[in-house]
């Protein structure tokens, strides 16, 4: 028996923003490497979600509670930008350019803030939820 409903919807999402809170905050560090394992400047990762529906999946009488996932973390394609910086070590010897990782740290806090406000949003829904449910046993000792 479910006591708060929709816990696990929210538990699934707070886990999902967790991890593209992670994924971003992996983006903005790694915004200056160069080099990355490969060799090559370090790409920007993306976060894909899906949503997967209890009663389809279950059978049980969640009335479409549904479950936020990580489906993915994926590698954007965006080209490295070329700055010219002769004296840098990765620098190429006859152009001086040096092939910087495509990372827009204005776009990399935008998501970051919004999944952060998604988090603290589905905070208060739990909050709400236990509220609710405290009020619910509360009624029965009058």
């Amino acid at each position: 028996m479910n006591l708060i409903p929709g816990l696990q919807g929210t538990s699934s999402a707070l886990d999902a923003e967790r991890i593209r809170m992670d994924v971003v905050s992996q983006n903005i560090a790694n915004a200056q490497v160069t080099k990355g394992p490969d060799g090559q400047p370090y790409h920007r990762q993306n976060v894909i979600f899906e949503s997967q529906l209890n009663a389809a999946m279950s059978g049980t009488d969640n009335q479409g509670a549904s479950n936020v996932m990580v489906a993915r973390i994926v590698q954007d394609n965006r080209p490295p930008v070329y700055v010219y910086r002769p004296n840098h070590p990765d620098a190429d010897p006859k152009t001086g350019l040096v092939a910087m990782p495509n990372i827009n740290i204005h776009e990399e806090m935008v998501d970051l803030i919004a999944s952060s406000r998604s988090f603290e949003a589905n905070i208060a829904a739990v909050r709400t939820s236990r509220q609710m449910m405290l009020q619910t046993l509360s009624l029965g000792k009058r």
